[in-house]
């Protein structure tokens, strides 16, 4: 009993000495380039992305690096230019490149700085045979199968693109045109029904190279709770698949444990040694976050309707949100922009009584938009 009354006292002792501690923010700028893209060797464009780190304690997330110079290089001594889309985007059309050689990526910033990637050999990504979901208890999860009987992948990664089909919580008929209320017309003025779009945000990486065949079963892509607006109605996802060399492999997976695996005792510590294969030419000490991958991807779609699911409850923004419709006439309507109604009247006088609520409850182009996608079928 004595041991029992001492072990507990420990632990008093121990909780009593708990202290709040606040982790200060970071206040150095380092203010290192970011390089994200994929020199295509196949029939679709070259794309790459240019940014920069921002500090933690930042306002803004988004650095996108400006006026840089980049061009495609082979190991025949070719050049291929890229062109600034804005944004920190660069690209180019279809440069029909032969997969037998090697590329880099060459990179002049504006402020006179020039960065230089390895050369790397162009890898063909084998198809996506299949993708496909499975009924969870509290959800689905969409998975992929793929294969190469050339068993020369081994190493894998994929991101993927989600579109859904959402509705606005109360049905609009009317704009305000003036502070008047107006009848809309025009199939671009509706506002009830809207696409929202995502994109993944979490390293995805699979390797075969302890298999004796290059087969990825049912590899996890995302997994979607039943409650998610996402499932309101039809949505669909756009998967892509990349083959890397082992190199490639290894920093990405040494990426994602530095960004993802953290977080508790038993996670991975962080690394300091991660370095990519672009470096600046002129300062070898300085870091630069990215890894140049040259080759093809494949890609594969899928659309789910909410038909084929369990009957599920999904929530929605507005049922979060708290929506909610009032009555109120014309010359009241400055504090309800947007009206609405089963069988709106061709004419509503002025001191008409009729259902309002906020733009965000009935314009739902205002969390995504009104234009059906072109690969929407």
């Amino acid at each position: 009993m004595k041991k029992v009354l001492y072990f507990f006292c420990l632990i008093l002792e121990a909780a009593a000495c708990k202290k709040v501690y606040n982790v200060r923010a970071i206040g150095s700028n380092y203010n290192y380039l970011v390089v994200e893209g994929l020199i295509n060797t196949g029939a679709d464009s070259t794309l790459f992305k240019l940014s920069r780190t921002v500090n933690i304690a930042a306002k803004t997330t988004n650095s996108p690096e400006l006026n840089a110079q980049l061009i495609i290089e082979d190991n025949k001594s070719n050049s291929y230019p890229l062109y600034e889309n804005g944004s920190g985007n660069y690209g180019a059309a279809s440069l029909n490149l032969d997969y037998t050689r090697k590329y880099r990526l060459r990179v002049k910033t504006a402020d006179g700085k020039t960065y230089l990637s390895d050369f790397v050999e162009a890898r063909v990504t084998p198809p996506i045979d299949s993708l496909g979901y499975s009924i969870q208890p509290n959800g689905l999860q969409v998975y992929l199968n793929a294969y190469d009987p050339t068993n020369n992948t081994r190493y894998y990664r994929w991101d993927y693109s989600e579109t859904w089909v959402f509705y606005s919580k109360f049905s609009s008929y009317f704009k305000l045109v003036d502070g008047i209320p107006a009848a809309r017309q025009l199939p671009q003025e509706q506002v009830t029904q809207c696409w929202g779009a995502d994109s993944s945000t979490t390293l995805l990486l699979a390797s075969t190279s302890g298999l004796s065949k290059d087969i990825i079963s049912q590899q996890n892509i995302v997994a979607l709770p039943s409650t998610s607006e996402k499932l309101q109605s039809r949505y669909s996802i756009l998967v892509t698949q990349y083959a890397l060399t082992n190199d490639a492999y290894a920093y990405y997976r040494d990426l994602k444990k530095n960004t993802e695996d953290l977080g508790d005792i038993f996670g991975n510590l962080p690394s300091s040694g991660l370095t990519g294969n672009i470096h600046n030419i002129n300062n070898s000490t300085e870091p630069v976050i990215g890894y140049v991958t040259a080759g093809t991807r494949t890609q594969k779609r899928i659309y789910i309707n909410n038909r084929d699911l369990p009957a599920w409850r999904t929530i929605t923004f507005y049922d979060t949100y708290g929506c909610a419709a009032d009555t109120a006439t014309v010359k009241s309507a400055d504090a309800y922009p947007f009206y609405y109604g089963g069988n709106p009247p061709a004419y509503l006088p002025t001191n008409s009584p009729n259902f309002a609520a906020f733009d965000i409850c009935v314009d739902c182009t205002l969390r995504g938009t009104n234009k059906q996608p072109k690969f929407w079928k």
